[in-house]
């Protein structure tokens, strides 16, 4: 008798236990697509960033200097957005 109660109570114990796991294991992977997504859009930014430091070093030679200016903005917006990304 006492050796069912202990089977019973066990069985009861684990059964919540098996749904936080089943949990966890659903959270992890859901993780790690969040995370080679953030990549994938750091990889993205990364090659903005690139491109926008070549323009503006372009300088003035192609571009008025309000062009210019807009491209310093939109690189320095990029960069803080690939900051917050990188989480610096």
């Amino acid at each position: 008798m006492k050796r069912g109660i202990v089977i019973l109570i066990t069985a009861l114990m684990l059964a919540p236990a098996a749904t936080v796991l089943a949990e966890t294991h659903q959270e992890a992977v859901s993780c790690q697509l969040a995370a080679q997504n953030c990549l994938n859009r750091a990889d993205i930014i990364q090659k903005k960033v690139k491109k926008l430091k070549a323009e503006v070093k372009k300088g003035s030679t192609k571009y008025t200097p309000e062009e210019l200016k807009q491209l310093e903005m939109k690189l320095k917006e990029t960069q803080d957005l690939l900051d917050k990304l990188e989480a610096k």
